[in-house]
């Protein structure tokens, strides 16, 4: 049986799929139709049972369930990932780490593709005297390796950038960035909100120090589930400011400051977790895991050539690398009227989204059929050819 073939009969866990052409993994994936019993399962948890009870029956232990599920995927160990309220407040827990006013060594190397909400927050820190380079992209769609690599000096603190980029797909070469950081005693932190789930990740392998991302988009999650791996060995080196009574080493107690932090992972928590959140991934993260994500990005770099190709052949604009090695999950396809044109696919069941300067952003995942790649692609070779050359720019 082909890979296509065995990995489509999973089609029929996700509902959504009967509405349309899904393209839109990169922004939100699909319910998996088990999240309704998921849900409903958190529902009479909480009819049923007191406080203490819910807290004590399962409650408690599911942020660590879901994050040893998610580190799995990440390439990590159990034990590696904190569950967090969104990667924002992930990149702020990290940071809360440091001390940038009494160390020359102050500086953060961050990338002109990042996610806005990465850079706004880390330009939150430069009244904390931290010094924030970005490192320029000259097309919008990729950065040389060299010039990341140059950004990283003795005076770096934390290296922080998108594994996969939303505006390009653009994927950074990991081993070599943690390489340089190393030698100039730098920590580097790696967004993949839009690579876990379609690139396979390898945590330990990389020796990387930090991930974050978030469960909304190729892990087929909910929102207001987010994550944050952090190394073991660093776990217990650091006390994270942004802090909260599920840090402590003993929360049910209680007691007053100083803080005790964790000794695990925990330590990077905060307040009360989204219980909703956690039970609205688990079946999302199960079938990942049955799944695999190597299968998934062999079907993916298919799908995503074909889109390429494609677009190529009949003279638009691809602002995406050509490079299967240097590319994510997504493919941007660049139209003078992105709006106009999600709406005109939209009305022909093609749901995609799009980007001020990029154009539409396309995305296959393993439920796809190539079928429906093919028939999404010719729907908007019609729709271009009928609003004339002008919507390409």
């Amino acid at each position: 049986m082909k890979p296509e073939t065995r990995i489509n009969r999973r089609r029929e866990e996700f509902p959504t799929l009967a509405s349309g052409i899904h393209l839109l993994s990169h922004s939100l994936g699909p319910v998996p139709r088990a999240a309704r019993e998921s849900m409903l399962a958190y529902y009479e948890a909480w009819e049923h049972h007191t406080s203490e009870d819910a807290w004590a029956t399962s409650w408690w232990e599911m942020s660590a369930q879901v994050g040893d599920g998610i580190a799995q995927i990440l390439g990590g160990n159990a034990g590696s990932v904190q569950i967090q309220p969104n990667a924002s407040i992930a990149l702020s827990s990290v940071l809360s780490c440091f001390d940038f006013t009494s160390s020359k060594r102050n500086k953060i190397v961050a990338s002109a593709l990042d996610f806005p909400s990465m850079q706004y927050v880390l330009d939150a820190q430069t009244p904390m005297g931290a010094r924030v380079q970005i490192v320029p992209s000259d097309d919008g769609i990729a950065i040389p390796l060299e010039r990341v690599l140059d950004a990283i000096d003795d005076a770096t603190a934390l290296v922080a950038l998108s594994h996969v980029s939303f505006r390009s797909s653009f994927r950074v070469d990991v081993e070599a960035i943690v390489q340089r950081a190393r030698k100039h005693g730098a920590w580097v932190l790696l967004d993949v909100y839009q690579s876990a789930g379609v690139v396979p990740l390898r945590a330990s392998a990389w020796n990387i120090d930090f991930l974050i991302g978030g469960t909304i988009k190729w892990l087929c999650g909910g929102p207001a589930c987010g994550y944050l791996y952090v190394r073991p060995d660093l776990q217990q080196q650091l006390q994270p400011r942004l802090t909260g009574w599920v840090a402590h080493a003993a929360p049910f107690d209680f007691a007053q400051p100083p803080m005790r932090y964790d000794n695990s992972v925990r330590r990077f928590a905060q307040g009360t977790p989204s219980i909703p959140a956690l039970y609205s991934v688990l079946p999302g993260l199960q079938i990942i895991e049955e799944v695999g994500v190597e299968t998934m990005r062999a079907e993916s770099e298919r799908r995503t050539e074909f889109m390429i190709d494609f677009a190529l052949e009949r003279g638009w604009k691809v602002n995406s690398p050509r490079d299967v090695n240097q590319r994510g999950g997504s493919v941007m396809i660049y139209v003078e009227d992105g709006p106009g044109m999600v709406k005109r696919l939209n009305e022909r069941k093609v749901f995609v989204d799009c980007r001020p300067g990029v154009g539409l952003r396309m995305s296959a995942h393993f439920f796809n059929t190539d079928e429906e790649v093919h028939e999404a692609m010719e729907i908007l070779a019609e729709l271009i050819s009928c609003q004339g050359n002008n919507i390409l720019g």
